[in-house]
């Protein structure tokens, strides 16, 4: 009746069973950030595989989306072949209601053709939204249509009580093949494969067909309950009220939030998720960690570059614009933040920047912010770290980015220096834009001046010279910044421009 479609169908419809289940545990973030943080279970390879997470989701995600269009392309011939091949001598086991019938009519009058086409229409703006130019752009729509998954799991398992494809379960009394007869008057059914007057086999009962057992519950509840749970967890650790110490405005559109939350902590390199209900009672966007507590100083921070809708009306509410006229206020008033909540923190690659004797640091622009994080536990004294020598490169468009962490790199220089380890620290900053070479204006900062350089690095002659000066070591190399610088470093690490040094790349990603 239905031919290949049968198999393919059902083939795919394994194959989905499997991703959605497997799509759904690289968002325990909670759970990956125990697992990374346990460093008597994972290994350095293994926290490595933990930081292609999002390519994991995102390789899942494609998927569930091919195998979605062989399983619906299967089924629609299956509807068509269910109409076309209509079978009267075992009615129970058609989709259709009778030879002909229209397949439209029969997608949309069955549980499995209007479940299957939510799920496909789901599926298509998820799908959509998450592609790089809109969720660059309209992160918003990214965000909501994502959370359709809730909705989609939900259909998921509506889908499958339908249950189009059915299967014999009497086999042995009814044979395919067998030769159909008559009941007798005492209504005694023919002994089972009695043979016929022309050698063939009796059929002992009439066929009875059943609808297969739903699987799809078996794959996915595991996980689904897993994610559930953690989210609770996750939702009761929020909702701990957070305090805004101080907003700081900084140069290209950057500020800086100070915070402080009881019983946080946190590691070097981690990230939070910031809501804001001011802004958005939904959203929540990750933001790097630029400032960990530590002993006494218990306040933590970000550093958040106003690029799109929901940082600049963020930005609005930090700091609201002065009031025309003259406006005497109170000595004892007190600027009034907005309320926000704070979810992590949670782990990320630049973790394991003291994991190595010798680290690699590249930052493009605004993606400094965990490895400045790195740089203020230097300061701040942070104990038993393995790392021996840290070689810092960020690039910046604008001479004025640097101003970001003047500071901080002018006080880790000078601290390195007084305990006479000044080759412990090496620096190295580039102006990708800019006619000649200036220098920071404020006299404190002149120690950065003779490591500033015009243009972009030459990461092969770089990485040369690194593994020249640590032959035999295996160097760690952390990149957060544009794609092009990480896909140019990924490259040179792996061809292992220098023999005798090993260079294992390690990308900044969170969503």
């Amino acid at each position: 009746m239905l031919g290949l479609g049968l198999c393919i169908s059902r083939a795919s419809a394994s194959a989905l069973n499997l991703n959605c289940s497997l799509v759904l545990l690289p968002m325990c973030r909670s759970l990956l950030t125990f697992v990374r943080g346990t460093h008597k279970v994972s290994s350095r390879k293994m926290r490595r595989l933990l930081n292609k997470s999002k390519t994991f989701h995102v390789a899942c995600g494609v998927a569930i989306c091919i195998f979605s269009v062989l399983h619906v392309s299967a089924h629609l011939v299956n509807v068509v072949n269910f109409s076309a091949s209509y079978s009267d001598e075992f009615p129970a086991l058609n989709l259709a209601r009778y030879r002909g019938e229209d397949p439209k009519l029969i997608l949309l009058t069955t549980i499995p053709g209007v479940t299957g086409l939510l799920l496909v229409l789901i599926l298509f703006l998820m799908f959509i939204s998450s592609l790089h130019c809109i969720r660059a752009s309209y992160y918003e729509i990214f965000w909501y249509t994502h959370n359709l998954f809730i909705v989609f799991y939900a259909i998921l398992m509506m889908h499958i009580v339908g249950g189009a494809l059915k299967y014999q379960t009497n086999m042995e009394a009814h044979p395919p093949g067998c030769l159909r007869s008559n009941q007798s008057s005492t209504g005694h059914q023919l002994q089972e494969q009695e043979p016929a007057e022309d050698g063939g086999p009796r059929c002992g009962e009439e066929p009875h067909f059943q609808h297969h057992y739903p699987q799809t519950w078996l794959w996915v509840s595991a996980p689904l309950c897993l994610y559930c749970a953690e989210r609770v967890y996750r939702y009761i650790r929020s909702i701990d009220p957070v305090t805004i110490v101080a907003v700081v405005q900084h140069p290209c559109n950057v500020m800086e939030l100070r915070m402080l939350k009881r019983n946080f902590k946190a590691r070097p390199g981690q990230y939070i998720l910031l809501n804001c209900p001011g802004v958005s009672s939904f959203e929540n966007h990750p933001f790097t960690l630029t400032t960990c507590p530590f002993e006494n100083k218990q306040t933590f921070g970000i550093h958040l570059r106003v690029v799109g809708d929901w940082t600049d009306r963020f930005t609005q509410l930090l700091l609201p614009p002065p009031k025309l006229g003259l406006e005497i206020l109170p000595m004892v008033q007190q600027r009034r933040y907005p309320k926000i909540f704070v979810d992590g923190p949670f782990g990320s690659a630049s973790e394991d920047v003291f994991n190595y004797d010798v680290s690699l640091c590249v930052a493009g622009g605004i993606g400094v912010t965990p490895f400045a994080c790195v740089l203020r536990a230097l300061l701040d004294g942070w104990t038993g770290v393995k790392l021996r020598r840290l070689y810092f490169v960020w690039v910046c468009r604008e001479l004025q980015s640097f101003y970001w962490f003047a500071d901080l790199l002018c006080a880790l220089h000078q601290k390195l220096w007084r305990e006479n380890r000044p080759d412990y620290f090496n620096l190295m900053l580039y102006v990708s834009q800019g006619d000649k070479l200036q220098n920071l204006s404020e006299e404190k900062y002149q120690v950065l001046t003779p490591r500033l350089q015009i243009g972009r690095p030459r990461w092969k002659l770089l990485l040369s010279d690194i593994g020249r000066a640590n032959t035999g070591k295996r160097v760690g190399v952390f990149c957060c910044g544009p794609k092009g610088i990480s896909r140019t470093l990924h490259r040179l690490c792996n061809s292992n421009p220098h023999t005798g040094t090993t260079f294992e790349f390690n990308k900044e990603t969170f969503s």
